[in-house]
């Protein structure tokens, strides 16, 4: 059944502008939806707070400083934050939509990794906490769910909901943040947090990837963190015997009980982790785990199970013939044990009887081998050829004994061109020998050159990067004398650069031609209006007005300002005045000049002295041209008369 018709949000729009499509997930503390950018038209995932968490003043307050922390890191493998908001009860992040799966999904599906493919989703991860770590944050809840991989193979850290600064120390009491399988013991114990917690997560992670198992379970999470404090993560080959030494040595140096047995940081183990794939060999590289071959082992078992109970040939053991009843001379015993079954007695006589049973041995041995034969015999496994070139490839599978049916190409972000991306049937498969096998080649990452948009319309403009691969970006608006309204000007980059496929370009507008824009400040609003309208100019009216200088019913202020340059049927915003704001006068006669010019300039007049002859030196007021208690218009000059 689909839980998302259940969901009151799927179908809502948020703040006016995310359209919320459907329920990608659901966590402890959000719930992620796929929405639409209405107003960028691109898709985007939606992380939307519990409302009951988004009751908590203080943890929105922490969710939207972590939203702004994890904005800040801006990294191709940490999923980016967009935008961050709040419509009615519900709190949300927009965030960039990956398409794929997480590495949980993988983990669930194929059990353990070829240690190459596990160290090609570490080391991005570790490139996205190093950079976290290096910006002064620390992840907090590293693990599979939290590793997205995309449909075009690019690996990306995401929900850093859990992020804290590098020098804070949170208190566990009551409850433990993070996942149990994850922990490090410190964050257990004291709730420390600093870089080298998200180490120990990751060195798990990779435990995981390696064994296709968590190193601590238990029958609750209690048992597992108790194993996180007291037993040390076992090396990966302990549960997959083969495993390189410098695997082992990884997690464990990633894992080790006391933080400064660590790397530092994500930065360090990341320096490491390329230490240890330089030492590793190809055949190391590409080990196939046996979980690989788990379900055809049981079933080769099943079909060869003849050879071991055959091989398993009675042992004839002597028996006292005073514990037979009845033994005689012509009718010896003799007891015969098969393994796993129970002893039991058999009549053997002599001579004859004792031919047919070797007999029927002999039989049932070749029996045994014939059917190995037919089942095994005639079968191989394909060997593992990513990362090799196609030569390669086919000396490779020239020495296993089969040979290449068809080569196939395809792009991909993260395998180098020219070399192997996959194989059918995939490698670790059983055929017949001599069979053959499809090869799929890396052209590289997909690149497209960027079309030349010039005096296309902006939805036309958008559709044809859609159509070429790109995606369009932000929209700016710029006149132009040569190119019409509404149509693109030019883009960045520039037509015919390369760019990656799915690449955002962005895309400048024409707003045509620039009119001036009349100064209609002091017009009444008709004479202003006309004005407006004569020059190819829209017009409204604020319903607020503003005292002003100028007479009431006038334009006391408008938007754009005159003289200023504008787009052929661009709105111009009037607010009008009330007049001019009437201010009582206050009394300055008698006093100084000095004064009587603080009081008039704090109550909002200008100040004009008339001092004639007999005031050339006088220092106090003798009369003022409005009369205290008066009001006059805020701004207007008072003169006064000194003596």
């Amino acid at each position: 059944m689909d839980t998302t018709l259940q969901d009151p949000l799927v179908g809502q729009v948020l703040d006016g502008r995310y359209r919320v499509d459907a329920r990608i997930a659901v966590g402890g503390m959000a719930t992620v939806y796929r929405a639409l950018d209405t107003r960028l038209d691109r898709i985007l995932a939606l992380k939307v707070m519990h409302p009951a968490l988004a009751a908590d003043g203080s943890f929105v307050e922490r969710f939207i400083r972590e939203a702004k922390s994890v904005a800040r890191l801006a990294h191709p493998n940490v999923v980016q934050v967009f935008d961050q908001g709040m419509d009615r009860a519900y709190v949300y992040l927009a965030m960039e939509y990956v398409a794929g799966c997480t590495l949980r999904d993988v983990l669930r599906e194929r059990g353990a990794l070829q240690p190459r493919a596990a160290l090609d989703i570490l080391e991005p991860v570790l490139a996205a906490l190093g950079a976290a770590h290096r910006a002064g944050f620390v992840h907090r809840d590293m693990k599979p769910e939290n590793v997205l991989i995309g449909d075009d193979g690019r690996v990306k850290v995401a929900d850093f909901g859990l992020v804290r600064s590098v020098d804070t120390v949170t208190s566990t009491t009551g409850a433990v943040l993070g996942t149990v399988a994850y922990l490090a013991p410190e964050q257990i114990e004291n709730g420390t947090t600093d870089p080298r917690v998200d180490v120990y997560a990751c060195g798990v992670v990779l435990h995981e990837m390696l064994t296709g198992a968590k190193p601590h379970d238990g029958d609750s999470p209690v048992t597992v963190l108790y194993k996180h404090l007291h037993e040390d993560v076992p090396p990966p080959s302990a549960t997959v015997a083969g495993l390189a030494y410098e695997l082992d040595e990884l997690v464990t140096s990633a894992t080790a009980r006391a933080p400064g047995g660590r790397p530092n940081d994500a930065v360090a183990l990341l320096a490491q982790v390329r230490r240890a794939r330089a030492e590793l060999t190809a055949e190391q590289l590409d080990a196939v785990p046996p979980q690989a071959f788990a379900a055809e082992h049981d079933i080769a078992e099943d079909r060869t199970s003849v050879i071991p109970r055959s091989l398993a040939i009675p042992r004839l053991l002597p028996v006292n013939d005073d514990d037979v009843p009845g033994a005689a001379a012509g009718n010896r015993t003799a007891r015969f044990e098969t393994s796993g079954l129970p002893p039991r007695r058999w009549s053997v006589p002599p001579g004859r009887g004792l031919l047919s049973l070797v007999v029927a041995v002999l039989v049932v041995l070749g029996g045994g081998i014939g059917v190995w034969y037919i089942n095994s015999g005639q079968f191989t496994r394909v060997p593992p050829l990513l990362a090799k070139t196609e030569a390669q490839a086919r000396e490779r599978l020239r020495e296993t004994g089969l040979d290449v049916r068809q080569v196939e190409h395809a792009y991909s972000d993260t395998v180098r061109r020219g070399t192997v991306i996959s194989t059918e049937p995939g490698a670790g498969a059983r055929i017949r020998n001599n069979d053959s096998v499809t090869l799929t080649v890396s052209d590289g990452p997909e690149t497209v050159k960027v079309p030349d948009l010039a005096d296309h319309g902006l939805a036309d403009a958008k559709a044809l990067l859609r159509q070429g691969g790109l995606e369009p970006g932000m929209v700016t608006r710029a006149f132009s004398d040569s190119v019409p309204k509404d149509s693109v000007i030019g883009t960045d980059p520039v037509p015919g650069t390369v760019r990656r496929a799915g690449s955002a370009i962005t895309l400048t507008v024409s707003k045509g031609s620039p009119i001036d824009v009349p100064d209609v400040t002091g017009d009444d609003l008709d004479r202003a209006r006309e004005h407006l309208e004569e020059a190819g100019l829209k017009v409204e009216v604020s319903a607020e007005q503003v005292n002003s200088e100028h007479d009431a019913g006038s334009v006391a202020e408008q938007t754009p300002e005159g003289d200023s340059e504008a787009a052929e049927g661009d709105t111009v915003r009037l607010t009008l005045s009330k007049g001019p704001e009437m201010i009582e006068v206050p009394d300055v006669v008698g006093t100084s000049v000095g004064d009587a010019k603080k009081q008039l300039e704090a109550s909002g007049f200008q100040v004009s002295e008339d001092r004639g002859l007999l005031g050339l030196f006088g220092s106090t007021v003798e009369k003022q041209s409005v009369n205290a208690g008066r009001t006059a218009p805020k701004g207007s000059t008072i003169t006064i008369t000194i003596r």
